[in-house]
């Protein structure tokens, strides 16, 4: 495997952070449950690409200033198997945001791959 530059880094970064908020809330918006970190974190490992798109460390920041514009909510409950653990969950503003957002991002993506395709 080839090293990564830190040019490919830093854009890697960028692209993810823009993108880190919709992913979160388009999961827990198909949820019929609320979920927590860990659950989240495990759930995008298995259904992304080869490569991890969002590391943990980066997940709860972002699960926490959701929680903090009111797009989501979360409690805390008892774990058997450690700690207690905090279940998110996407509210109504959360759900009329992620609309939004949705048409941004597929206006986004139109857009971008119309100028990589010349």
């Amino acid at each position: 495997m080839t090293e990564i530059s830190t040019q490919t880094k830093k854009f890697q970064k960028e692209l993810n952070s823009g993108t880190s908020s919709l992913v979160l809330l388009s999961v827990l918006s198909r949820s019929k449950e609320a979920m927590y970190g860990y659950q989240i974190a495990k759930m995008l490992e298995e259904s992304g690409p080869d490569f991890l798109m969002m590391k943990q460390g980066t997940l709860y920041p972002v699960l926490r200033s959701l929680e903090e514009n009111g797009l989501l909510e979360s409690t805390v409950e008892p774990s058997v198997s450690g700690p207690p653990r905090r279940y998110y969950k996407i509210t109504k503003d959360g759900r009329s945001e992620l609309t939004e957002w949705l048409e941004i991002w597929k206006q986004t993506k139109k857009f971008v791959d119309v100028i990589l395709k010349g």
